[in-house]
This record gives C-alpha cells, structure tokens and sequence, in this order.
C-alpha cells in the first residue's frame, strides 16, 4: 500500500465500485478546490508596503503579459523620453514585474487574454529630472488601474518612482502563472520626508556592491535617504582628494577605501532610486583613525598609565579649523545633499582634562573647569564653518543636551534609547527639526519578532503642540557595524527595517499587526525574489 493518497485505500472489504466512487468523489472534490483556488488567490490579493494612503480596489482581474506590456510617458508628460532616470525607472520596474516571477513553477497561461497593455506616466509640472532629491521633494502620486490602460500621474519624477514600485507590487501570479493585477485606484503621499537607513562603513568595511544591494532595498520599501556613516574610530575609508593621507593611513587597507568614483556611483545609483546620500563625518569624538592621516589634530593625552595616547579633536588649535574648513569644502562638493552630518556624540572629556595646554586655555577663555563649554566652542566654529560652504547641518542630540549654541535649522538626530519622547518634546519646544533613531536601533537583536516592537513606535506620541509634532522630519533606522559586514548586513537589515519603512510612510492609523503580519510576510518573499537575501519573519515558506 503507498502512503499519501487519500481516495485510493480500499477500507476492509468495500467493493470495487464503491473504490471508483470515491475515487471519482476525491477527483471532483480535487476539480472543486482548484476552481476555487484563484478566487482565495484573488480574494487575499497583493501585499502592498508601506500601505498606501488610499486604496480602492475591484475584485475585478485584468490580465497581462510579457510580450503585451509596456510602461510609457503620456503625451502630456513635462518629462519625456529624454529623462534618463524615468527610462531607466521603466526599464528597471518591467524587469521587477516579470523577471522576479520566473521562479514560479506554473508556466504562464499564453492564451490569456490581455486587459492590460500599457502603463502611462505622466509628469504633471516640472520634472526635477536632472536634480537631486531633497529634504521637500514631492512624492505624491495618484495611480489608476482600468484596462487596457493604466494612468500613473505624479507633480515630479521622486512621486513616478513611489508610484512604480506600488504598481510592481499591485502585479501577482494567479495559481496557473498568468500575471493579474487588480482594478485599482491609489493615491499615495508619505507622512515623513525623511526616512532613513543609517549604515555603518567604519566598523567594517562593505562592499559597493552592498550599498547598492541596499539602495535596492530601500527603494523597494520607498526609504528615500541613506545616512552614511562613512568614517570612525576604527577606519577612515572615505578617500579625500585634498587629504589623501586620511585613508591611505587611516583606513584598514589599501582596497578597503572609497575613491571618489565609487562615491559618485553611490550618488548616483541613489539618485535614480529618489533616494538622498547624507554622510557623516562625526568629530570631535570618534576620531581616532582621522589622527593617523593628519598630524596634530587629535589631542595629546596626558596620563602616567598611557603614554603617548590621542583624545578627541584639539579644539584650541587654529591648524584644526583650517583643516576642517578645507575637508568640508570637499566634502560639500562631492556630496549634493543640503546637509552634512557633524556627529558630535559621546565626547570623553578626559584627554582634554589631562592636557595642561588646554587646561590653560580653559582659564584663559573662562571655562573654568566645564568642558562642556570647550565642546560648545568647537561645534560653534564647525557649524560657522558648514554655514560658510552654504550646506545645512544634522547633529545627534548631545549637541543639544550639552547646551552648545546652535544655528536655527540645525537638525537634531535622537538616538538615545532612554525617555526619547521628553526629548523629542524639549528640542521641539526650543524650536529645532528632529530625526527619531532612537526606537529604531536594528544592531540590537533579540530573539522573536522584533518586527513588531518598531512597528509599534508612533513617532509623535510625546507631549507638545501641532506646531512642535510639525518639526518631526521622520527617523531612521540605525544598523551600526560593529558584528554587521557584508555577509549578514541584508537579512539583518531587511525585512525589520520595513517595519520602520510602513510607519515613517503610512498613516498613523495603519497598525494591525495580523494585517501588517500577512503583508509583510508577501513582501519579504518579493523582497527574496527581487534578490534580497531578507529574513524569514516566521516559520513558513515562500513560493519559490
């Protein structure tokens, strides 16, 4: 007797004919389920995410295909098919449509008629096509799903490319691989204008080809900044022009640095994916690889046990602040984002507290024995200094705890785990634009689904008035380098960071956990089809 056919066991003594009968019963039963099959299919249909503004969907199914489809401007179109990064967009989200679909093991119906043949962009004023993503770019747009047209329209190319990836996503395999999109009508915006994904390239170096793995990633959860932490303690590999010495001496080999065409490509490859490049270069702390370089910027220390030691950055040099003014006009030039990050967090004191010429300075200046106040001076002429190259500036929330004097506009980051909403209310109520990291550090793992913990976090849910909760820019999610290299930066990273993705970009009465479950566990088996190595939320299994 073989095992696993129900239908086919004769039970002790029951005839040949009642054999065929329920052979014939388990045949119809088997007929049944698969006529019934695309309309559970159909009636669970796509896994949107981060979940649109609004969403009307028909159980209606349009049909398409390979061969049939095509994504083209709209006559109307301010943008045309001279914009390269529209037509690079197109070319790039076809494939997503149907080359991530070859994995399905049903061959796709041929003879399937096709109700949908084209997708129409238009771009409704003008394009920003040869610009730069910013902090106010426009990521609205309006999708409708009717055949055998589709009409996406957007007020610039950053809301086509949102509205790309939502239509990629509104596209499924019914049971037997024919490609079928619901009817639909979206409108989309996002809550935040800035949301982001710190990565780490000091603790260990990645790859470029990481980068961009991530750049992907992110433009598939419509993350629209990657916050590079390109330089620390540990290594330097941003390689200066003006300063080679940085990275050939601070860096941990001579093939783990940045050239400045790798740089480019980094910049350039977000750009096409609406996604802003800010890179930190943080001092006066966490310097230790920039001393290697640059003779006389870190502190001297003073201390019988460790002879020979360097602290922070020398704040009472005038060499220092000539080299930071020549640093950071490099920096303006090769990166065009507004703001530049200047760090400015976990500043030991005590180098500085060791060294008598700074110690002498300190009474000279009247600082007396507050450092804090030494800090302050020295973050007050690197604003000056980033004011003078005409670019903005983000710090982390030291800055603004230890009182240093800032320039309206300057953009706090919070990051401390602690009682982060008393400090989102304090920054707010004295004025400055936030980002939130602080719920949202992904470097910290823990065993279960810890999806749900950053999903939960409502970036606003701390005391203040509209106007305050308005100087909220968004957050981002931090994976911080020091056990995350190229081998497990991925499914660290992805699908927990989507969870932030939904809550930065959605609105705030998106949080059903069964519902975000079910979604999110579709769009991690995408995300793997895409070629995103993300982790399993759960027990299960993707189609593939």
């Amino acid at each position: 007797m073989q095992r696993g056919r129900p239908g086919w066991a004769q039970v002790g003594g029951t005839s040949g004919a009642m054999e065929l009968r329920g052979l014939l019963a388990a045949l119809a039963l088997l007929a049944l389920q698969s006529e019934q099959v695309p309309n559970a299919f159909a009636a669970q249909g796509p896994a949107l995410w981060p979940m649109p503004l609004s969403v009307q969907m028909t159980s209606r199914l349009l049909y398409l295909s390979p061969e049939n489809f095509h994504i083209a401007h709209h006559p109307s179109s301010k943008a045309g098919p001279s914009c390269a990064l529209l037509q690079e967009a197109f070319r790039r989200y076809y494939d997503c449509i149907f080359d991530s679909h070859k994995w399905h093991h049903r061959p796709a119906k041929s003879h399937v008629k096709t109700d949908l043949q084209q997708l129409l962009v238009s771009v409704v004023l003008d394009s920003e096509c040869d610009t730069f993503p910013n902090i106010s770019s426009d990521e609205s747009y309006t999708l409708l799903v009717k055949g055998p047209m589709a009409f996406l329209k957007a007020n610039r190319v950053w809301g086509v490319l949102r509205g790309l990836e939502t239509f990629s996503q509104l596209i499924y395999q019914d049971p037997y691989g024919a490609y079928t999109i619901n009817e639909s009508t979206i409108s989309d915006s996002p809550r935040f204008p800035h949301r982001g994904i710190l990565i780490d390239t000091a603790r260990h170096y990645l790859p470029v080809n990481s980068i961009l793995k991530t750049l992907d990633a992110m433009a598939f959860n419509k993350f629209n900044v990657l916050h590079w932490h390109i330089v620390d303690d540990q290594s330097f590999p941003y390689q200066s022009i003006t300063f080679p010495e940085l990275s050939n001496k601070g860096s941990y080999s001579f093939s783990h640095v940045y050239t400045p065409n790798e740089v480019r490509m980094v910049i350039e490859y977000a750009r096409l994916r609406g996604i802003r490049v800010i890179p930190e270069f943080d001092t006066p702390g966490h310097t230790q690889s920039w001393g290697k370089g640059q003779k006389d910027l870190l502190t001297p220390c003073y201390n019988e046990h460790q002879p020979g030691t360097f602290g922070p950055i020398n704040p009472i040099l005038n060499t220092t602040y000539s080299f930071l003014s020549k640093f950071f006009k490099e920096i303006s030039l090769v990166f065009p984002d507004w703001f530049i990050h200047l760090g400015g967090d976990e500043v030991e004191f005590a180098c500085w507290e060791s060294n008598p010429n700074i110690q002498d300075f300190m009474k000279q200046t009247g600082f007396g024995k507050d450092f804090k106040k030494l800090e302050s001076f020295y973050i007050q002429k690197l604003l000056d200094i980033i004011s003078t190259i005409k670019k903005g500036s983000i710090v982390w929330q030291e800055v603004f705890d230890d009182n240093v004097k800032l320039q309206q506009g300057t953009v706090i980051q919070v990051w401390k785990q602690g009682k982060y909403t008393s400090e989102l209310e304090v920054i707010t109520e004295a004025g400055f634009p936030v980002i939130l990291s602080a719920p949202w550090y992904l470097d910290y793992i823990s065993y279960g689904q810890d999806w749900m913990k950053y999903y939960k976090v409502e970036p606003l849910d701390f005391g203040g008035s509209q106007q305050q909760k308005q100087l909220v820019l968004g957050g981002e999610a931090c994976l911080w380098g020091e056990y995350v290299d190229a081998t497990n930066l991925t499914p660290r990273l992805w699908p927990r960071a989507s969870a932030v993705a939904e809550r930065l970009w959605s609105q705030k009465e998106v949080t059903n956990l069964d519902d975000a479950y079910r979604r999110l566990a579709a769009h991690r088996c995408r995300m793997v089809r895409r070629g995103i190595a993300a982790q399993p939320l759960f027990t299960g299994y993707c189609d593939t």
